[in-house]
């Protein structure tokens, strides 16, 4: 069982065109995730899918390896399961999917994320989830929620705040979801034939597409955040976190 890290990646943005390449410290954004996500374990290769050429030539020239897929690409997931295509992997090779605006993403994670399929052969897709610190992101409907049962699976994923305790003086933490995946091939060629659900269209969050039909998604509790650039205006919070973790 092969594992290959496979980051999706587009120039344009309605919100931040350009994201990808957005400087960094000295870098491109997307070279710091392909390099961070080379640190872990348990690649085997990691590779950019995009369909610009700009990211291609940025990441060629820092020596990442890249793969063009079509610009009809509905979303990240279907990129990563053309490309996936592209590199002909086995069905039962597991493919890790992080976004491109992760820069800080730990490659302990991955690790993480990968061993259920080790450990259990009925998972077929797992994600990240991290301990809330910052009372903020409970509200903020930019935020991701998670909730997941006794065994590690989901039980829903919403941009509201859950569970909603009742009562407010009960200590509960609350899970933010991280947008990194790992399924097998064979099932990430399942996902993306799946037609688009109700609460995915509700929510805006295609995780629960998978879930609407029927399928598990194995929840991985990690110590380490992944905070996403959305905006021009994170650029300088993450180049702070990154001086204060102490990352060159």
């Amino acid at each position: 069982m092969k594992v290959v890290v496979i980051i999706p990646s587009r120039y344009g943005s309605s919100r931040f065109e350009g994201k990808p390449l957005a400087d960094l410290r000295g870098k491109p954004m997307i070279q710091w995730v392909v390099q961070r996500a080379g640190q872990a374990d348990c690649a085997d290769s990691v590779h950019v899918a995009t369909d610009d050429t700009r990211i291609r030539d940025a990441v060629e020239g820092f020596g990442g390896k890249v793969i063009m897929t079509s610009s009809k690409c509905r979303s990240g997931t279907d990129r990563v399961a053309e490309a996936a295509e592209q590199l002909k992997l086995a069905m039962t090779d597991v493919v890790v999917n992080i976004q491109g605006d992760q820069p800080l993403v730990d490659p302990r994670c991955l690790d993480a994320l990968v061993r259920p399929f080790h450990d259990d052969p009925a998972v077929k897709m797992s994600t990240l989830a991290f301990a809330i610190v910052d009372p903020r992101e409970i509200s903020d409907p930019k935020d991701v929620k998670v909730v997941f049962d006794t065994r590690g699976d989901a039980l829903y994923f919403s941009r509201a705040a859950i569970p909603h305790g009742r009562d407010t003086s009960q200590g509960y933490k609350t899970y933010k979801h991280l947008g990194v995946y790992a399924y097998t091939r064979k099932f990430l060629e399942c996902f993306r034939s799946l037609t688009p659900g109700r609460l995915e269209e509700i929510e805006k969050l295609e995780q629960l597409r998978a879930m609407e039909h029927g399928h598990r998604i194995r929840v991985v509790v990690t110590p380490y955040d992944s905070p996403e650039v959305d905006l021009p205006v994170d650029i300088q919070r993450i180049r702070e976190k990154m001086l204060a973790m102490g990352i060159n």
